[in-house]
């Protein structure tokens, strides 16, 4: 019986350095998990996907934004349901200067950045309202202005206003029920 005794218990002690060796084996020596260990960040950046391609191939700057308004190439014939942005830049999938954006829930934020800047259509239809839309734009001075946008027309800004103002950048489109 002490045999067994003394065989049980030499076989614990073993077990128990072989589980301390093993576990100093795989801590860091700082005692923190490494890098690799580590689980990715689940903060969300919101820099728009795609932008640097859509950027090299439609000139059109999105930089970042909640993913409920999006870029979207304009259909020939014009579709009522888009926020239509005009500028007189050769910029757009097919260089007219026309851009199209489609909002996918009932409220959007998008920050960009698109010169030259004349003319902003909501994206209401003749028996559908639109969002309610706000636009920021600035000038090459620096002076900063929100408009309201048409939610089923157009609205002139810049050079398309009466009488004519300074060329605009437009920076933000903020969309809303």
């Amino acid at each position: 019986m002490r045999r067994l005794n003394r065989t049980f218990l030499g076989t614990a002690a073993i077990a128990a350095v072989a589980v301390a060796v093993v576990s100093i084996a795989t801590v860091p020596a700082s005692g923190a998990a490494s890098a690799a260990d580590e689980q990715p960040s689940a903060v969300e950046s919101y820099i728009y996907p795609g932008a640097d391609a859509v950027l090299a191939s439609d000139r059109v700057q999105l930089i970042s934004g909640d993913g409920h308004i999006l870029y979207k190439p304009c259909p020939s014939p014009e579709t009522p349901g888009l926020i239509i942005v005009r500028s007189t830049d050769r910029i757009g999938s097919a260089s007219t200067g026309k851009l199209c954006f489609e909002v996918t829930a009932a409220t959007g934020h998008l920050t960009l950045k698109i010169p030259n800047v004349y003319a902003i259509r909501g994206d209401g239809t003749s028996s559908a309202a639109g969002h309610k839309l706000k636009a920021q734009l600035t000038t090459d001075a620096g002076a900063h202005t929100t408009v309201d946008v048409n939610p089923n027309g157009d609205t002139q800004v810049g050079i398309a206003t009466t009488p004519p103002g300074d060329a605009t950048t437009l920076l933000q489109l903020d969309a809303s029920r």
